[in-house]
């Protein structure tokens, strides 16, 4: 069987270094050498965020321009959006019938995101009231997403095994009922690097500490010649240790073996200043991500063309999709859809 590969992004709008990195690289790898299908997930951005469903169309088009401007080729992949695929809320629908609900209320990623949206204090059930249905199922909605194509693999970081060790279940438990109908995907794990913001916490939009694709050579100049570096070199003088610079974790990423061992003395002797130091790295970052700035602005002002990306490819996919749904109906005696 041919390697297939599902993957998709909530969308959030601008994407940042951090994205490009941990995501986007391994996407237009898998692209070359799998069929892929990468998606907007709209609907799982409603999950977590209702309230915030009239950005939902911008934030889109701004991901997808980030996407293509890195390369992703809608002619080596499928790349489409969530929502134009009814058949995603059919199968969700059926899947969930073969769900127990423990496996949602065990969900630690559901549990952390209800935290951090203040919907829950405790583990306690009678403390989870605040959590929707939709945010409760989401983990169904995704494996619906994945089992769709009968992907055999799926990109993720180690936290995120568990997501698709939730779905391989739910594909056995449907299985078990209704005959081999879905194939059990692998986690295709990446070593994603740590990418810290300006500030040395996780780069993230809502941190306001991220270097964004869009950014032009000027503002990644600017924004990475002020990175925290090692706290403890207060002065000019003051030796370093590069394994407690936020800063340094750019320069793993980036620098080349003799870069590194000369920064790494530097930083340990005090004979390179911090700025100095970050200069060698940024001007690597601004070699990689301006030219994608440049690719990105072209797209934006081609907007619509955007449109007609994710349009062509939802239309592939939706091909796809009736193809499984009418295996999933004929399995669990259900009617078909009607032609047209």
């Amino acid at each position: 069987m041919a390697a297939v590969v599902v993957s998709g992004m909530r969308p959030t709008g601008r994407l940042h270094l951090g994205h490009y990195l941990g995501t986007l690289k391994q996407w237009l790898k898998l692209q070359r050498t799998s069929r892929c299908f990468f998606f907007v997930a709209d609907w799982h951005a409603l999950t977590t965020g209702i309230g915030s469903s009239q950005e939902i169309r911008e934030n889109t088009e701004e991901m997808v321009a980030d996407w293509l401007a890195a390369g992703i080729d809608p002619q080596a992949a499928v790349l489409f959006r969530q929502s134009d695929v009814k058949q995603h809320a059919e199968l969700h629908l059926l899947l969930s019938m073969v769900t127990p609900t423990p496996w949602l209320i065990r969900n630690p990623t559901v549990k952390e995101q209800a935290r951090e949206l203040g919907m829950i204090r405790s583990d306690e059930e009678s403390e989870m009231v605040k959590i929707t249905y939709g945010h409760l199922g989401y983990p169904v909605l995704q494996a619906a997403d994945i089992l769709m194509y009968q992907a055999t693999g799926v990109p993720v970081g180690v936290d995120q095994v568990p997501h698709v060790e939730l779905t391989r279940d739910i594909a056995r438990s449907f299985n078990s009922y209704f005959g081999a109908v879905f194939v059990e995907p692998e986690p295709l794990l990446a070593e994603s690097p740590k990418v810290p913001g300006i500030d040395g916490r996780k780069m993230s939009k809502s941190y306001g500490n991220a270097v964004f694709l869009a950014d032009s050579p000027e503002q990644i100049d600017a924004k990475l010649s002020r990175m925290m570096t090692d706290p403890r070199r207060v002065r000019r003088n003051d030796p370093g240790d590069p394994d407690v610079c936020p800063a340094f974790n750019l320069h793993r990423i980036y620098c080349s073996p003799d870069e590194i061992a000369f920064v790494t003395e530097g930083c340990r002797t005090a004979g390179i200043g911090c700025l100095e130091c970050k200069k060698i790295m940024i001007r690597h970052v601004i070699e990689e991500i301006a030219p994608l700035g440049d690719a990105r602005r072209r797209w934006i002002e081609k907007r619509p063309l955007i449109g007609e990306v994710l349009g062509k490819g939802s239309e592939k996919a939706r091909e796809v999709a009736e193809a499984t749904m009418g295996k999933v109906r004929s399995a669990m005696g259900l009617a078909q859809a009607p032609e047209g």
